[in-house]
């Protein structure tokens, strides 16, 4: 069976006073029907370009190369495939919604302050499907909104996005994000700002709808702790590329990335324990170091790291869908 969505070697790059830069460089991967991939790295990492470039949405001035495959079907068959990265505005704005849709990270910038929140869910709906009357409009965009576990549909669907929690935003933008019935979610950090409770809650719901709907769900974040509890895969990208990637279980119990492991040792934990702290920053990319990205922060860098950018390899001695792009996992 095809994957769902099928990125192939996505390169996104965007032009600065020092040259082109590549925020997402040679990205690859697949998600399958009903499946969870987390995207995980810090700030600066790529994360939110490549959901952006999936969607269509990359910054002015930008140009992307590569493919991402999306099959429209549910089971993926036949040829219903359309390459993300080459369809016209127009094809763009059909697929946008219908077929794959994002929840951004701050829903109170994403939201239009001054319409209410069913009339922008009912936008949603009316953009994919004009033929549709106001009552039928008016009754998915209702459903939707209950399918997002909002009390009180009606009364919400009146009220204005500053008159709602914050939690309640979110789950406004995931209500207008499905309304039109995509089969594919991006999720940016949808629990960035959001207390530990509403987080658990958010992340509870988008489990739920994902199992009911058949979602394939892209969801980024920084949160080791999230990934551990949503994604059944995880991908760990560094400086635009992605550097681990194989099941969330294993990533995460037997890291074979030095980036994952400082992840990982930097994450809070119950036990009193002082945190370890990845020593430097990403390094900026239009100067990034001619072998491995992380080396320069590594503690087991050799001198063969910085001849030649690793590639992304089998991790001896682990799963066969485990891959890290380091020398050390050899």
């Amino acid at each position: 069976m095809a994957p769902r969505l099928d990125v192939r070697g996505l390169t996104v790059e965007l032009p600065t006073r020092a040259g082109w830069i590549k925020p997402v460089n040679d990205v690859s991967f697949a998600l399958s029907e009903g499946e969870t991939l987390g995207i995980v790295g810090e700030s600066g990492s790529g994360k939110t370009m490549l959901a952006l470039a999936l969607m269509g949405l990359e910054p002015p001035g930008a140009r992307h190369s590569g493919e991402a495959w999306l099959h429209r079907s549910r089971n993926g068959a036949g040829g219903n495939g359309s390459n993300l990265l080459a369809a016209s505005d127009d094809d763009m704005r059909a697929i946008r919604g219908g077929e794959i849709a994002m929840i951004f990270q701050e829903p109170m910038t994403a939201l239009n302050p001054v319409v209410r929140v069913g009339a922008q869910i009912e936008e949603a709906i009316r953009v994919h499907a004009p033929g549709l009357g106001r009552g039928e409009i008016r009754r998915r965009a209702l459903e939707a909104i209950e399918r997002a576990a909002i009390p009180e549909p009606e009364r919400r669907a009146r009220q204005y996005p500053h008159q709602l929690s914050g939690g309640l935003r979110q789950r406004a933008m995931i209500a207008m994000a499905l309304a039109a019935g995509p089969s594919v979610l991006i999720a940016d950090e949808p629990t960035t700002a959001l207390d530990v409770t509403v987080q658990k809650q958010i992340l509870e719901l988008l489990e739920t709808l994902r199992r009911d709907l058949r979602l394939s769900l892209l969801f980024i974040t920084h949160d080791l702790g999230v990934v551990a509890q949503i994604a059944d895969r995880v991908a760990v990208m560094y400086a635009g590329r992605i550097v681990e990637e194989g099941p969330s279980a294993e990533v995460l119990r037997h890291p074979r990335h030095p980036y994952t492991e400082g992840l990982l040792r930097a994450a809070p934990r119950l036990a009193r324990e002082k945190l370890a702290s990845i020593p430097g920053s990403i390094p900026s990319l239009d100067a990034l170091p001619p072998g491995c990205a992380f080396a320069p922060r590594c503690s087991r860098r050799v001198p063969e790291c910085d001849a030649a950018l690793p590639e992304l390899i089998h991790a001896a001695g682990a799963a066969e869908n485990h891959h890290a792009r380091c020398i050390l996992a050899r």
